[in-house]
């Protein structure tokens, strides 16, 4: 079996990686009743002996320990990362596998770019190395991040060519929060637009999230919820939109809703290659069935059903009807047809555009 290393930079990917773990952890618990540290559990954890000081504390095979998740934690603010290390899955992350700064980046891709990937490069390579020595078979580097914010459109980005030379066999799943036309953040389009030209040359496929897009599928289940419609089939906090499980104390952020339907998504892509059955498989294959060209790798990602086994009193749905749920338009993380897609990102983010800043065109050209 393989296994992934996940890389979350910035306030954004750092958030969305904190559900994702919860929601891992909740799914292998109910899957592995008897607490074997098997291969399943092995893709994204690591099983440690806290009694043995040092990297020495693997355990390869029998009960679980620790687990450990195969993560690298990225951020220019101390805020979000110091909030999960004090908050219910401190003991999931390894202290030693987190860089943080104090100033951040001011929402500027060129310093978190060009400022922050020169200061930590070695840094990051160190802890990147680390990680993949920890793996028997690394498959991919999963990298969660935001196209609006500083950190994550300019340190993330930096971060792909930095895995390109580093581990140039390995494949790099990029996980992208584009903003929306409300966003707040008045450099949103040009980072996003800078961010976008690195994608392009150093990612092998991404996955494009557009917040509008979340914001309508969580309008959607509200108003299916509220309705009475499906009332009697779907509760009101629904595992899909809630973040329940270890987080039962805290009270829930405005952004908690979409974030947890980014880490449902991202936990469903991978589940084929982390559980045995006959339609296994590894995801460097979503790459290759799915992309015909390099730099055509941007892919249209859906969600159904919008609820959790745990969540519903009715019978499971045959393949076709499934099938036909997720082809409807507001399900899809991206507003737009699969052909426009890239047409669309880029569109939209320079309509925000002074009409002299559009020659920033020029530069991905």
């Amino acid at each position: 079996m393989t296994q992934s290393v996940v890389v979350q930079v910035g306030q954004c990917g750092n958030q969305i990686g904190c559900c994702f773990w919860d929601l891992a952890l909740r799914e292998h618990a109910a899957v592995n009743k008897k607490g074997i540290y098997d291969e399943a559990i092995s893709s994204f954890f690591r099983n440690v002996d806290t009694r043995v000081v040092g990297d020495g504390g693997t355990i390869s095979k029998g009960k679980i320990c620790s687990l450990k998740a195969r993560a690298v934690l990225i951020d220019m603010e101390e805020g979000v990362v110091n909030e999960i290390l004090q908050g219910p899955l401190r003991d999931v992350f390894d202290s030693k596998q987190l860089i943080t700064d104090i100033s951040g980046s001011g929402n500027n891709w060129a310093v978190g770019h060009k400022v922050f990937g020169s200061l930590y490069q070695e840094k990051i390579l160190e802890k990147l190395r680390k990680s993949a020595e920890h793996c028997d078979c690394l498959q991919c580097f999963f990298i969660i991040h935001s196209m609006g914010g500083g950190t994550g459109s300019g340190l993330g980005t930096f971060l792909l060519k930095v895995l390109e030379d580093e581990f140039p066999e390995v494949y790099r799943f990029v996980t992208s929060i584009y903003p929306s036309g409300e966003d707040d953040v008045i450099t949103s389009p040009y980072n996003s637009i800078l961010a976008m030209k690195e994608l392009n040359e150093h990612a092998d496929c991404v996955l494009p999230i557009d917040n509008q897009s979340l914001f309508d599928i969580i309008s959607k289940i509200d108003l299916m919820v509220n309705s009475g419609k499906l009332g009697a089939a779907i509760k009101p906090k629904s595992l899909v939109t809630s973040s329940t499980g270890v987080f039962k104390n805290r009270q829930e952020k405005p952004f908690d809703a979409m974030n947890n339907i980014v880490a449902n998504l991202l936990l469903n892509l991978t589940s084929s290659s982390r559980f045995e059955g006959s339609l296994n498989m590894d995801l460097n294959e979503i790459s290759m069935n799915l992309v015909p060209f390099p730099q055509l790798h941007y892919l249209v990602s859906s969600l159904t059903p919008l609820y959790t086994l745990a969540d519903v009193n009715i019978p499971p749905r045959r393949l076709i009807f499934i099938t036909i749920y997720k082809l409807k338009g507001w399900r899809k993380a991206v507003s737009q047809k699969p052909c426009h897609l890239y047409q669309h990102l880029y569109r939209n983010i320079t309509n925000w555009m002074p009409q002299k800043a559009c020659l920033w065109k020029i530069y991905l050209d």
